[in-house]
């Protein structure tokens, strides 16, 4: 067993950080002395662990909370999806620091943004999220997936892909058109049906992710064609309310 004292030294985390982790029920010692002093076994070092390392990631510590007492939270899963999260942030840092050495050395004449290009980090941390089982519908999603096999599966990603081979064939149209907006109420009526309830707030989420110039962007533009995905970004984002 460890003091409060003793895991603030080994953690580098302070000693009023604990009593708050312990005050909103995210890290509880595993016992208390008569006097009232906290005392940590190995178990919450471990949880400790996983608690700074998403904190690292810079996830809200209620949402951190929830991850972790979450039935789904595979604790292995996590750690490989951490480490790749990781990864990309370094490797974000790594071209910031190669961006600002080169405005040094050209004194500020260097007109390259794309170092602060950070969809591929938010895209695959929205993904993350969904699969550490934070929301109810990831839930629902592992209901419907049960007893599904590779073929269905790819049958579904298959209809799912014509869906924007139709977004593609108007895409040269008002997003606020009656045939877009049909096509907004096909997927996500599509998505319902197969993945999980699909609100106009996951939507529009879905949208963004969509546009965000990762695969998702790529695998659309590439079943209806360059702007696809865009263009159903906007749609989407017209449907749920987001633009006038």
């Amino acid at each position: 067993m460890r003091t409060v004292k003793e895991v603030s030294r080994l953690a580098g985390v302070s000693i009023r950080t604990l009593q708050y982790y312990d005050k909103i029920g995210l890290l509880h010692p595993a016992e208390y002395t008569e006097a009232g002093y906290r005392l940590y076994d190995d178990t919450d070092l471990e949880r400790l662990q996983q608690i700074l390392l998403f904190r690292e990631l810079e996830f809200p510590l209620k949402e951190i909370r929830r991850i972790l007492e979450s039935p789904d939270f595979d604790r292995n899963k996590a750690l490989e999806q951490q480490i790749d999260l990781l990864t990309l942030k370094k490797e974000h840092l790594e071209k910031l620091i190669d961006l600002a050495r080169g405005i040094k050395v050209t004194g500020g004449k260097t007109m390259d943004f794309s170092a602060f290009d950070t969809k591929k980090i938010d895209e695959y941390t929205a993904q993350a999220k969904a699969s550490w089982g934070t929301m109810p519908e990831y839930r629902e999603y592992q209901r419907k997936a049960e007893g599904r096999g590779p073929e269905e599966n790819r049958k579904l990603g298959i209809r799912m892909m014509e869906i924007f081979t139709e977004f593609g064939k108007v895409k040269e149209q008002d997003p606020a058109s009656a045939q877009a907006q049909a096509l907004v109420e096909k997927l996500q009526g599509f998505i319902t049906e197969h993945f999980y309830t699909c609100s106009d707030e996951i939507l529009s989420g879905l949208g963004r992710m969509y546009a965000g110039g990762g695969d998702f962007t790529q695998n659309i533009d590439r079943a209806g064609g360059e702007g696809t995905a865009e263009f159903a970004n906007k749609a989407i984002q017209i449907h749920c309310g987001k633009v006038k």
